[in-house]
Protein backbone atom coordinates (compact mmCIF):
# COMPACT_ATOMS: atom_id res chain seq x y z
CA UNK A 1 0.00 0.00 0.00
CA UNK A 2 1.77 3.37 -0.73
CA UNK A 3 2.46 5.53 1.64
CA UNK A 4 1.45 9.77 1.82
CA UNK A 5 2.83 12.02 4.51
CA UNK A 6 2.68 15.52 4.23
CA UNK A 7 6.20 18.21 4.53
CA UNK A 8 5.03 21.56 4.33
CA UNK A 9 2.46 22.83 2.67
CA UNK A 10 2.67 19.72 0.22
CA UNK A 11 2.35 15.74 0.09
CA UNK A 12 4.19 12.64 -1.73
CA UNK A 13 3.32 9.61 -1.91
CA UNK A 14 6.21 6.65 -1.44
CA UNK A 15 5.60 3.06 -3.27
CA UNK A 16 7.55 -0.09 -3.56
CA UNK A 17 9.38 -0.81 -6.92
CA UNK A 18 9.22 -4.70 -6.39
CA UNK A 19 13.02 -4.42 -5.91
CA UNK A 20 15.12 -5.02 -2.90
CA UNK A 21 18.50 -3.51 -2.38
CA UNK A 22 21.97 -5.32 -1.61
CA UNK A 23 20.86 -5.49 2.48
CA UNK A 24 17.72 -6.77 1.78
CA UNK A 25 15.59 -3.96 2.36
CA UNK A 26 12.77 -3.11 0.16
CA UNK A 27 13.66 -0.33 -2.34
CA UNK A 28 10.79 2.23 -2.84
CA UNK A 29 10.34 5.43 -4.90
CA UNK A 30 8.44 8.77 -4.14
CA UNK A 31 6.95 11.56 -6.29
CA UNK A 32 6.20 14.98 -3.86
CA UNK A 33 4.74 18.13 -4.69
CA UNK A 34 0.70 17.29 -4.26
CA UNK A 35 -1.58 19.48 -2.13
CA UNK A 36 -4.04 16.82 -2.34
CA UNK A 37 -3.72 13.68 -0.03
CA UNK A 38 -6.35 11.22 -2.45
CA UNK A 39 -4.54 12.31 -5.56
CA UNK A 40 -0.97 11.29 -3.91
CA UNK A 41 -2.83 8.02 -2.81
CA UNK A 42 -4.27 7.61 -6.21
CA UNK A 43 -0.77 8.25 -8.13
CA UNK A 44 0.66 5.92 -5.82
CA UNK A 45 -1.60 2.84 -6.41
CA UNK A 46 -1.11 3.86 -10.15
CA UNK A 47 2.28 3.36 -9.70
CA UNK A 48 1.98 -0.11 -7.37
CA UNK A 49 -0.44 -1.37 -10.68
CA UNK A 50 2.33 -0.98 -12.74
CA UNK A 51 4.76 -2.71 -11.62
CA UNK A 52 2.32 -5.87 -10.58
CA UNK A 53 2.02 -5.74 -14.49
CA UNK A 54 5.52 -5.21 -14.97
CA UNK A 55 5.02 -2.36 -17.20
CA UNK A 56 6.60 0.45 -14.61
CA UNK A 57 9.55 2.37 -15.62
CA UNK A 58 11.46 3.34 -12.25
CA UNK A 59 12.73 6.68 -11.93
CA UNK A 60 16.28 5.10 -12.04
CA UNK A 61 16.03 3.98 -15.31
CA UNK A 62 13.75 6.96 -16.71
CA UNK A 63 16.54 9.47 -15.12
CA UNK A 64 19.36 7.91 -17.77
CA UNK A 65 20.77 11.31 -19.69
CA UNK A 66 20.11 11.16 -23.38
CA UNK A 67 23.46 11.41 -24.00
CA UNK A 68 24.42 8.35 -22.49
CA UNK A 69 21.34 6.17 -24.28
CA UNK A 70 22.49 7.46 -27.33
CA UNK A 71 25.88 5.95 -26.76
CA UNK A 72 25.01 2.78 -25.65
CA UNK A 73 22.14 2.64 -28.45
CA UNK A 74 24.80 3.28 -31.21
CA UNK A 75 27.28 0.34 -29.78
CA UNK A 76 24.14 -1.93 -30.05
CA UNK A 77 24.11 -1.62 -33.81
CA UNK A 78 25.04 -3.82 -36.38
CA UNK A 79 24.63 -2.00 -39.49
CA UNK A 80 26.53 -1.62 -42.63
CA UNK A 81 30.09 0.24 -42.29
CA UNK A 82 28.40 3.43 -44.02
CA UNK A 83 25.10 3.49 -42.62
CA UNK A 84 27.31 3.48 -39.15
CA UNK A 85 29.20 6.28 -40.08
CA UNK A 86 25.78 8.33 -40.86
CA UNK A 87 24.35 7.48 -37.56
CA UNK A 88 27.36 8.61 -35.93
CA UNK A 89 27.33 12.08 -37.47
CA UNK A 90 24.09 12.46 -37.05
CA UNK A 91 23.68 11.46 -33.33
CA UNK A 92 26.78 13.56 -32.77
CA UNK A 93 25.96 16.15 -35.19
CA UNK A 94 22.56 16.98 -34.48
CA UNK A 95 20.51 14.68 -31.98
CA UNK A 96 23.54 14.74 -28.75
CA UNK A 97 23.47 18.34 -28.91
CA UNK A 98 19.99 18.94 -28.76
CA UNK A 99 18.87 17.10 -25.63
CA UNK A 100 22.18 17.21 -24.00
CA UNK A 101 20.64 18.37 -20.86
CA UNK A 102 17.20 15.98 -21.35
CA UNK A 103 16.85 12.75 -19.49
CA UNK A 104 15.37 9.43 -21.58
CA UNK A 105 12.11 9.95 -20.15
CA UNK A 106 11.54 13.49 -20.34
CA UNK A 107 11.46 13.77 -23.89
CA UNK A 108 8.13 14.76 -24.93
CA UNK A 109 6.26 14.67 -27.99
CA UNK A 110 5.87 18.61 -27.93
CA UNK A 111 10.06 18.06 -27.14
CA UNK A 112 9.76 16.04 -30.67
CA UNK A 113 7.87 18.76 -32.83
CA UNK A 114 10.34 21.30 -31.60
CA UNK A 115 13.51 19.41 -32.52
CA UNK A 116 11.77 19.39 -35.75
CA UNK A 117 11.28 22.95 -36.07
CA UNK A 118 15.00 23.27 -35.18
CA UNK A 119 15.84 21.03 -38.22
CA UNK A 120 14.10 23.64 -40.20
CA UNK A 121 16.18 26.22 -39.87
CA UNK A 122 19.62 24.70 -39.40
CA UNK A 123 19.02 21.42 -42.63
CA UNK A 124 17.81 23.44 -45.78
CA UNK A 125 17.72 19.81 -47.17
CA UNK A 126 13.97 17.93 -46.56
CA UNK A 127 15.88 14.49 -47.12
CA UNK A 128 18.75 15.18 -44.06
CA UNK A 129 16.07 16.01 -42.00
CA UNK A 130 14.17 13.31 -42.48
CA UNK A 131 17.31 10.93 -42.21
CA UNK A 132 17.84 12.81 -38.28
CA UNK A 133 14.55 12.09 -37.55
CA UNK A 134 14.54 8.65 -38.44
CA UNK A 135 17.73 7.77 -36.10
CA UNK A 136 15.86 9.82 -33.14
CA UNK A 137 12.68 7.45 -34.28
CA UNK A 138 14.82 4.71 -33.63
CA UNK A 139 16.55 5.14 -31.00
CA UNK A 140 13.34 6.55 -28.92
CA UNK A 141 11.67 3.01 -30.28
CA UNK A 142 14.41 1.37 -28.54
CA UNK A 143 14.28 3.10 -25.20
CA UNK A 144 10.73 1.91 -24.84
CA UNK A 145 11.85 -1.79 -25.35
CA UNK A 146 14.41 -1.26 -23.19
CA UNK A 147 12.14 -0.64 -20.52
CA UNK A 148 13.42 3.62 -20.11
CA UNK A 149 10.27 5.03 -21.10
CA UNK A 150 6.64 4.14 -22.17
CA UNK A 151 5.76 5.05 -25.03
CA UNK A 152 8.02 7.12 -28.44
CA UNK A 153 7.31 10.26 -28.23
CA UNK A 154 7.59 10.64 -31.47
CA UNK A 155 3.88 10.95 -33.47
CA UNK A 156 2.69 8.34 -35.40
CA UNK A 157 -0.30 7.92 -37.31
CA UNK A 158 -1.66 11.15 -36.81
CA UNK A 159 -1.06 14.08 -39.21
CA UNK A 160 -0.82 17.96 -37.85
CA UNK A 161 -1.29 21.16 -39.84
CA UNK A 162 -1.29 21.53 -43.17
CA UNK A 163 -0.14 19.40 -46.37
CA UNK A 164 2.69 20.07 -47.49
CA UNK A 165 3.91 17.53 -51.00
CA UNK A 166 7.30 16.70 -50.77
CA UNK A 167 9.50 18.24 -52.54
CA UNK A 168 11.66 16.29 -55.87
CA UNK A 169 14.86 16.52 -56.87
CA UNK A 170 14.15 18.09 -60.28
CA UNK A 171 16.08 16.13 -63.29
CA UNK A 172 16.82 16.60 -66.82
CA UNK A 173 16.55 13.84 -69.29
CA UNK A 174 19.85 12.14 -70.19
CA UNK A 175 20.84 11.99 -73.82
CA UNK A 176 23.69 9.89 -74.67
CA UNK A 177 25.26 12.98 -76.44
CA UNK A 178 25.26 14.90 -73.08
CA UNK A 179 26.95 11.27 -71.77
CA UNK A 180 29.60 11.94 -74.36
CA UNK A 181 30.41 15.44 -73.50
CA UNK A 182 30.81 14.58 -69.45
CA UNK A 183 32.67 11.66 -71.06
CA UNK A 184 34.90 14.03 -72.99
CA UNK A 185 35.40 16.51 -69.90
CA UNK A 186 36.20 13.65 -67.93
CA UNK A 187 39.25 12.88 -70.45
CA UNK A 188 40.64 15.79 -70.33
CA UNK A 189 40.76 15.84 -66.50
CA UNK A 190 41.92 12.02 -65.91
CA UNK A 191 42.35 10.66 -68.72
CA UNK A 192 41.19 7.67 -71.22
CA UNK A 193 40.32 6.09 -67.41
CA UNK A 194 37.82 9.52 -67.48
CA UNK A 195 36.05 8.64 -70.51
CA UNK A 196 35.43 5.02 -70.13
CA UNK A 197 34.30 5.67 -66.05
CA UNK A 198 31.32 7.75 -67.63
CA UNK A 199 30.23 5.32 -70.15
CA UNK A 200 30.71 2.76 -67.86
CA UNK A 201 28.64 4.56 -65.16
CA UNK A 202 25.86 5.24 -67.48
CA UNK A 203 25.38 1.68 -69.05
CA UNK A 204 25.74 -0.03 -66.06
CA UNK A 205 24.22 2.28 -63.24
CA UNK A 206 26.30 1.22 -60.66
CA UNK A 207 27.12 3.59 -57.70
CA UNK A 208 30.21 5.84 -57.06
CA UNK A 209 31.55 3.74 -54.20
CA UNK A 210 31.46 0.76 -56.77
CA UNK A 211 32.87 2.17 -59.45
CA UNK A 212 35.67 3.88 -57.37
CA UNK A 213 36.33 0.05 -55.77
CA UNK A 214 36.07 -1.97 -59.50
CA UNK A 215 39.58 -3.90 -59.68
CA UNK A 216 40.76 -5.85 -62.36
CA UNK A 217 39.88 -8.64 -61.19
CA UNK A 218 36.03 -8.25 -61.44
CA UNK A 219 36.39 -6.57 -65.02
CA UNK A 220 35.99 -7.53 -68.44
CA UNK A 221 37.35 -9.44 -69.97
CA UNK A 222 39.58 -10.88 -66.88
CA UNK A 223 35.92 -12.04 -65.43
CA UNK A 224 34.78 -14.31 -64.42
CA UNK A 225 38.03 -16.27 -64.97
CA UNK A 226 39.94 -14.22 -62.26
CA UNK A 227 36.72 -14.11 -59.44
CA UNK A 228 38.29 -13.78 -56.42
CA UNK A 229 35.88 -17.17 -55.33
CA UNK A 230 36.23 -15.39 -51.85
CA UNK A 231 32.48 -17.27 -50.72
CA UNK A 232 32.46 -20.85 -50.39
CA UNK A 233 28.99 -21.07 -50.65
CA UNK A 234 29.17 -19.44 -54.29
CA UNK A 235 30.46 -22.78 -55.98
CA UNK A 236 27.24 -23.21 -57.78
CA UNK A 237 27.52 -19.06 -59.00
CA UNK A 238 31.26 -19.92 -60.14
CA UNK A 239 31.01 -22.40 -62.26
CA UNK A 240 27.88 -20.82 -63.96
CA UNK A 241 29.70 -17.50 -64.47
CA UNK A 242 32.66 -19.60 -66.41
CA UNK A 243 29.71 -20.78 -68.94
CA UNK A 244 27.48 -17.29 -69.21
CA UNK A 245 30.17 -14.89 -69.18
CA UNK A 246 33.71 -13.49 -70.36
CA UNK A 247 35.59 -13.26 -73.44
CA UNK A 248 34.82 -15.45 -76.10
CA UNK A 249 32.44 -16.80 -79.06
CA UNK A 250 29.14 -16.94 -77.26
CA UNK A 251 30.04 -15.66 -73.99
CA UNK A 252 28.30 -12.05 -73.00
CA UNK A 253 31.05 -9.07 -71.51
CA UNK A 254 30.46 -8.65 -67.99
CA UNK A 255 31.17 -6.90 -64.82
CA UNK A 256 30.98 -8.33 -61.23
CA UNK A 257 29.88 -5.72 -58.44
CA UNK A 258 31.23 -7.03 -55.64
CA UNK A 259 32.68 -4.61 -53.63
CA UNK A 260 33.25 -1.01 -52.42
CA UNK A 261 35.47 1.13 -51.39
CA UNK A 262 34.79 3.38 -48.02
CA UNK A 263 37.10 5.29 -45.49
CA UNK A 264 37.13 3.54 -42.26
CA UNK A 265 40.37 4.19 -39.58
CA UNK A 266 41.66 6.43 -41.49
CA UNK A 267 42.15 4.43 -44.59
CA UNK A 268 40.31 2.87 -47.89
CA UNK A 269 38.81 -0.69 -47.10
CA UNK A 270 36.64 -2.94 -49.49
CA UNK A 271 33.13 -3.22 -48.08
CA UNK A 272 29.65 -5.48 -49.26
CA UNK A 273 27.88 -3.31 -52.06
CA UNK A 274 24.70 -1.42 -50.35
CA UNK A 275 22.50 -3.92 -49.24
CA UNK A 276 25.04 -6.46 -50.26
CA UNK A 277 23.52 -5.95 -53.44
CA UNK A 278 26.71 -7.90 -55.41
CA UNK A 279 25.42 -8.84 -59.71
CA UNK A 280 26.80 -9.37 -62.73
CA UNK A 281 26.17 -6.23 -65.37
CA UNK A 282 26.73 -7.37 -69.13
CA UNK A 283 28.28 -4.34 -71.00
CA UNK A 284 27.65 -3.75 -75.51
CA UNK A 285 30.31 -4.42 -77.26
CA UNK A 286 31.73 -0.90 -77.25
CA UNK A 287 32.08 -0.64 -73.63
CA UNK A 288 33.90 -3.66 -73.25
CA UNK A 289 36.17 -3.12 -76.05
CA UNK A 290 36.64 0.12 -74.32
CA UNK A 291 37.11 -1.56 -70.55
CA UNK A 292 39.82 -4.57 -72.24
CA UNK A 293 42.07 -1.53 -74.19
CA UNK A 294 42.07 0.75 -71.06
CA UNK A 295 43.57 -1.85 -69.06
CA UNK A 296 46.47 -2.29 -71.63
CA UNK A 297 47.27 1.18 -70.65
CA UNK A 298 47.64 1.25 -67.13
CA UNK A 299 48.60 -1.14 -64.74
CA UNK A 300 47.12 0.03 -61.77
CA UNK A 301 44.54 -2.06 -59.92
CA UNK A 302 41.54 0.43 -59.80
CA UNK A 303 40.03 0.01 -63.09
CA UNK A 304 39.97 3.66 -63.16
CA UNK A 305 42.73 5.21 -61.78
CA UNK A 306 43.12 9.02 -60.77
CA UNK A 307 45.43 11.49 -62.52
CA UNK A 308 48.01 10.04 -60.19
CA UNK A 309 47.31 6.53 -60.57
CA UNK A 310 45.34 5.82 -57.13
CA UNK A 311 42.10 5.55 -55.98
CA UNK A 312 39.25 7.87 -57.33
CA UNK A 313 37.98 8.30 -53.64
CA UNK A 314 41.05 8.88 -52.46
CA UNK A 315 41.11 12.24 -55.03
CA UNK A 316 37.80 13.50 -53.31
CA UNK A 317 35.84 13.02 -56.58
CA UNK A 318 33.21 14.89 -55.81
CA UNK A 319 34.38 18.26 -56.00
CA UNK A 320 37.99 17.92 -57.38
CA UNK A 321 36.84 16.08 -60.87
CA UNK A 322 32.89 16.07 -60.90
CA UNK A 323 32.42 19.80 -60.26
CA UNK A 324 34.64 21.03 -63.39
CA UNK A 325 33.35 17.75 -65.36
CA UNK A 326 30.02 18.59 -64.68
CA UNK A 327 30.25 22.59 -64.71
CA UNK A 328 32.82 23.32 -67.00
CA UNK A 329 35.94 25.07 -66.39
CA UNK A 330 37.75 27.65 -67.65
CA UNK A 331 41.23 27.38 -69.58
CA UNK A 332 43.90 26.34 -67.30
CA UNK A 333 41.47 25.66 -64.31
CA UNK A 334 41.17 23.16 -62.00
CA UNK A 335 43.08 19.27 -62.27
CA UNK A 336 43.87 18.02 -65.97
CA UNK A 337 46.02 14.84 -67.25
CA UNK A 338 48.97 16.14 -68.49
CA UNK A 339 48.86 18.37 -71.85
CA UNK A 340 45.36 19.15 -70.89
CA UNK A 341 44.57 22.65 -70.19
CA UNK A 342 41.67 23.78 -72.64
CA UNK A 343 38.20 25.32 -71.36
CA UNK A 344 35.47 22.53 -71.20
CA UNK A 345 32.33 23.03 -71.43
CA UNK A 346 29.28 22.96 -69.32
CA UNK A 347 27.01 19.82 -69.47
CA UNK A 348 23.63 21.21 -68.75
CA UNK A 349 21.69 18.39 -67.89
CA UNK A 350 24.47 17.87 -64.83
CA UNK A 351 25.33 21.21 -64.14
CA UNK A 352 25.72 22.13 -60.53
CA UNK A 353 24.06 18.07 -59.99
CA UNK A 354 25.41 15.56 -58.14
CA UNK A 355 27.20 12.48 -59.81
CA UNK A 356 24.30 9.97 -58.53
CA UNK A 357 22.02 11.14 -61.49
CA UNK A 358 23.90 9.58 -63.94
CA UNK A 359 22.69 6.25 -62.20
CA UNK A 360 19.62 7.66 -62.32
CA UNK A 361 19.91 8.27 -65.68
CA UNK A 362 21.22 4.72 -66.77
CA UNK A 363 17.65 3.23 -64.87
CA UNK A 364 15.90 5.76 -67.48
CA UNK A 365 17.63 4.54 -70.27
CA UNK A 366 16.60 0.89 -69.44
CA UNK A 367 12.60 1.58 -68.78
CA UNK A 368 12.91 3.75 -71.91
CA UNK A 369 13.71 0.81 -73.97
CA UNK A 370 11.00 -1.45 -71.89
CA UNK A 371 13.02 -4.26 -70.49
CA UNK A 372 11.28 -5.45 -67.87
CA UNK A 373 10.86 -4.66 -64.63
CA UNK A 374 13.13 -6.72 -62.70
CA UNK A 375 15.92 -7.20 -65.14
CA UNK A 376 15.84 -2.84 -64.52
CA UNK A 377 15.72 -3.28 -60.53
CA UNK A 378 18.16 -6.40 -60.75
CA UNK A 379 20.96 -4.60 -62.54
CA UNK A 380 20.54 -2.01 -60.13
CA UNK A 381 20.92 -3.63 -57.65
CA UNK A 382 17.50 -3.53 -56.33
CA UNK A 383 15.36 -6.44 -54.19
CA UNK A 384 12.30 -6.56 -56.50
CA UNK A 385 9.35 -7.39 -53.71
CA UNK A 386 6.53 -10.08 -54.16
CA UNK A 387 6.11 -12.91 -56.14
CA UNK A 388 7.84 -11.28 -58.83
CA UNK A 389 11.19 -10.85 -56.85
CA UNK A 390 10.54 -14.90 -56.03
CA UNK A 391 9.59 -16.08 -59.55
CA UNK A 392 11.40 -14.02 -62.31
CA UNK A 393 15.23 -14.54 -63.09
CA UNK A 394 17.52 -12.63 -65.49
CA UNK A 395 17.84 -14.61 -68.30
CA UNK A 396 20.09 -14.53 -71.20
CA UNK A 397 17.81 -12.89 -73.78
CA UNK A 398 17.06 -10.63 -71.30
CA UNK A 399 21.05 -9.33 -70.97
CA UNK A 400 21.59 -9.57 -74.51
CA UNK A 401 18.54 -7.46 -75.54
CA UNK A 402 20.21 -4.45 -72.66
CA UNK A 403 23.40 -5.35 -74.65
CA UNK A 404 21.95 -4.29 -77.81
CA UNK A 405 19.64 -1.25 -76.89
CA UNK A 406 22.82 0.36 -75.41
CA UNK A 407 25.22 -0.63 -78.24
CA UNK A 408 22.45 1.12 -80.37
CA UNK A 409 23.08 4.28 -78.08
CA UNK A 410 26.28 4.85 -78.65
CA UNK A 411 26.27 4.16 -82.30
CA UNK A 412 23.00 7.06 -82.46
CA UNK A 413 26.26 9.54 -81.91
CA UNK A 414 27.73 10.94 -84.96
CA UNK A 415 31.05 11.90 -83.22
CA UNK A 416 32.89 9.95 -80.45
CA UNK A 417 36.06 10.81 -79.12
CA UNK A 418 36.11 6.54 -78.01
CA UNK A 419 36.79 6.22 -81.29
CA UNK A 420 39.75 8.73 -81.61
CA UNK A 421 41.13 7.12 -78.04
CA UNK A 422 40.95 3.56 -78.82
CA UNK A 423 40.12 3.52 -82.86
Amino acid sequence: MPHVEWRGGTCRVKWWTGETLPNGRKRYESKGGFTDEDLALQHGMDMEYEVRHGVNITNRDGAMPMPEWLDAWYASLDLAHRSMVNYESVIRVHIKPYFSRHTVSEVSIMDHRAFKRHLADVLPSDNSRQSVLAVFSMAMEDAVNAGLRKTSPVERHRRRGKYKKKKRERKKDMPPGAVETLARNAHAVFGPAGYAFMWTMACTGMRPAELYGLTREYCYPSWPGSDLRADPDEADRYAEDMLRYGKGDGLLPAIRVERQVQYKDGGLQFFPPKYESSRTLVVPPFLAEMLERLLKEHESRWVFPSISGGNLRSANFDHKYWRPIADGAKEDEGPRRPGERLALPEVPAFAGKRLYLIRHGAKAWLDEDGHSRFAVESRMGHEVPGVEGVYSSMTVPMERAIMKSQQERWESLPDRLGDAIWG
